[in-house]
C-alpha cells in the first residue's frame, strides 16, 4: 500500500465512522432508520422526457405533483441532485428542507415529493415539499474527480460501479435487451425454450475441460455442464422439432480478456435444415437485432491506450452481406505464400506450421494441423461479418460429413473485429459414425488431452431411434455483447467476473 493509499484508508475510515454516528443518533431519535414506506411515483429519465420541454411558466401553471426516490449523487446546497434507476434529476431544497440536506450524505437514498418546476438555467427540478431518508450509506462514494479508475476494483465492486459510472449501467441494458430480442425472435420463429441438466454425469457437447463435483446422496462423480448441446439434440429425437436454450456453461480453462469459466451460451436446434438455413437465419437475426437494440447496423469498436483515448476505430457493417469462406480457402487468402498442394498434404501442412512457429502433436492429422494454421494466421484478421465454413472432421466430432468431401464437415464458425461469435453446423445423426468418432475423442483423452469428449452411451442409443435431419448452432452471448457495446474485455459485460480472492 502507497502512502497515498494509505491516506485515503484513514480518511474513508473516518467517513465511515462519522456516518455511522448520524445513523445511531438517527436511532436514539426514535426514527425508523431503514424505512420501507416511500412508493416513488415517478422515475428521472420519464420525467425529463415528457417535462424537459416545456417552458417554466407551463411547469409553473401545470403545478405537476411528483414523487421520487434515488441515490445523492451531488449536493450542491440550494440543489441535491439524485440518481436512480433510469437517470439523474435536481431536487430544489426548500427553507424547511435545510436541515435535513444539510444532514445527508453522498450515497443516501432520499425520497421526495413536491411539485415540479424548471429553473432559469433550464433544469428540471422536484421541490422538496416533504422528504424522507430511505437508506443511509455508511460508506463513501468514490469521489467524482477520481471515481473507480482501478479496474479490477470495478469488477470486485461492481455494485459500486454501477453507481459511479452510468456507461456500464448502459452496457448491462444492452446486455438484457439483446437476450430479450433472441428469445422474442426465436420464438416468433416457431421455436420452444427448453431448460436441460447443469449437473451432468458425462460432460459432453463440446471439446473443453470440466469443472468435476460430487453428488453426495448418489456417492457419484458429476460434471459441470459444458454444453447443452447432447441434451438439446435428444428432444429433436423425441420430436420437438426446434428448440433452444440460454444456458450457462462451466469450462476449467484459462482467463483472458474473452474467456470466462461460466459464460452464456444461445444454443438451437432445428429439424429439417442444414448450416445453410443456419447461416441465414444468423445473419438476419443479427442484422434485425443491432437495428432494433443499437437503432444501427454500423456497430464501432474502439482501440484505447490506458488513460482511455482513443487509438483506432473500426466500424462493422452487418446490413452488407455476410462474406462465406471455406477454412481451406480463407488460409490460402490470407496467406499468399502458401500453395494449395502443401497445405492439402500432412506432411506439407506440418511443415508449414512448423515455420510459423506452431508446437503440433504425433496423434494430429491434416485436419488439425490445418486449423492450428487457421487460428494463427485468419481468425485474428477476421474483421468484418464472416463466416468460416467446411471444418475437417477431425476437429469437428459431432457435425455431419460433407457428402461431397468426407474429409470435411458441414460446419461454420461466425467471426466479427477477430472474435469467434458463433458455432453451428449440420448435425452428424448417423449412430454408428457418431460412436466411432466418440471413441476417437476418448483415445486422444487416454493419451493425455484433457479438453477431449467422454463415451455417451446413452446419447448414441437415443441417435439409434433416429434423429431427423438437423442443424444446430451456438451463439456465445458474452462476446456479442462485447462486440455490441465496444467492450474489450469479457469481464466488461459480466456482472460478476471471476477473480481471485481478495
Amino acid at each position: 500500500m502507497t502512502d497515498q493509499q494509505g491516506e485515503n484508508k484513514l480518511d474513508e475510515n473516518k467517513l465511515i465512522a462519522e456516518r455511522r454516528a448520524k445513523l445511531e443518533s438517527l436511532r436514539e431519535q426514535g426514527g425508523v432508520a431503514f424505512p420501507n414506506s416511500f412508493r416513488p411515483a415517478d422515475k428521472a429519465a420519464d420525467l425529463q422526457a415528457d417535462f424537459g420541454v416545456k417552458t417554466k411558466e407551463e411547469l409553473e401553471q401545470l403545478a405537476r405533483p411528483t414523487s421520487i426516490a434515488g441515490r445523492v449523487i451531488r449536493n450542491r446546497g440550494a440543489f441535491i441532485v439524485v440518481q436512480d434507476s433510469s437517470g439523474t434529476i435536481q431536487l430544489y431544497v426548500t427553507k424547511d428542507a435545510r436541515p435535513f440536506a444539510k444532514s445527508l450524505d453522498l450515497g443516501d437514498i432520499v425520497g421526495v415529493s413536491g411539485a415540479l418546476h424548471k429553473s432559469g438555467k433550464g433544469d428540471l427540478y422536484v421541490q422538496m415539499d416533504a422528504y424522507q431518508l430511505i437508506t443511509k450509506a455508511l460508506r463513501p462514494l468514490p469521489d467524482k474527480f477520481h471515481g473507480l479508475a482501478d479496474q479490477e476494483m470495478r469488477y470486485r465492486q461492481r455494485y459500486v460501479d454501477l453507481i459511479v459510472n452510468p456507461e456500464v449501467r448502459d452496457t448491462f441494458i444492452i446486455r438484457s435487451k439483446v437476450v430479450d430480442f433472441i428469445r422474442g425472435y426465436l420464438n416468433g420463429s416457431g421455436y420452444l425454450e427448453v431448460e436441460t441438466p447443469m449437473l451432468q454425469t458425462i460432460p459432453g457437447g463440446a471439446v473443453a475441460r470440466p469443472f468435476v463435483t460430487h453428488h453426495n446422496a448418489l456417492d457419484i462423480e458429476m460434471y459441470m455442464r459444458i454444453a447443452p448441446e447432447l441434451y438439446l439434440k435428444r428432444l429433436v429425437v423425441g420430436g420437438l422439432e426446434r428448440v433452444y436454450e440460454i444456458n450457462r456453461n462451466f469450462r476449467n480453462e484459462g482467463l483472458s480478456t474473452r474467456h470466462n469459466p461460466e459464460f452464456t451460451m444461445l444454443e438451437f436446434y432445428q429439424a429439417y435444415a442444414d448450416f445453410n438455413d443456419l447461416m441465414d437465419l444468423t445473419e438476419d437475426m443479427l442484422r434485425k437485432l443491432s437495428q432494433q437494440v443499437l437503432g444501427t447496423t454500423e456497430i464501432t469498436n474502439t482501440v484505447k491506450d490506458a488513460n482511455g483515448e482513443v487509438q483506432s476505430e473500426i466500424t462493422f457493417d452487418f446490413a452488407k452481406p455476410f462474406v462465406r469462406l471455406s477454412v481451406f480457402d480463407s488460409i490460402l487468402s490470407y496467406n499468399p505464400d502458401i500453395n494449395a498442394e502443401d497445405l492439402s498434404d500432412e506432411q506439407g501442412a506440418r511443415k508449414i506450421a512448423t515455420d510459423l512457429g506452431i508446437p503440433l502433436k504425433d496423434i494430429w492429422g491434416l485436419g488439425k494441423v490445418q486449423i492450428e494454421i487457421f487460428e494463427k494466421t485468419v481468425e485474428h484478421r477476421l474483421e468484418q461479418p464472416t463466416f468460416i465454413t467446411r471444418y475437417p472432421t477431425e476437429v469437428s466430432p459431432l457435425a455431419r460429413r460433407n457428402d461431397e468431401d468426407p474429409f470435411v464437415t458441414d460446419r461454420f464458425e461466425f467471426f466479427v473485429g477477430g472474435r469467434e461469435i458463433a458455432n453451428g453446423f449440420s448435425e452428424l445423426n448417423d449412430a454408428e459414425d457418431q460412436a466411432a468418432r466418440f471413441k476417437q475423442q476418448v483415445a486422444e483423452k487416454d493419451a493425455g488431452d484433457d479438453e477431449a469428449m467422454h463415451f455417451d452411451a446413452d446419447y448414441i442409443r437415443a441417435l439409434e431411434y433416429g434423429m431427423p435431419p438437423t442443424a444446430g448452432e451456438g451463439i456465445g452471448i458474452d462476446r456479442l455483447v462485447m462486440l455490441l457495446t465496444d467492450s474489450p474485455s469479457i469481464r466488461d459485460v459480466l456482472l460478476f467476473p471471476h477473480m481471485r480472492p481478495e
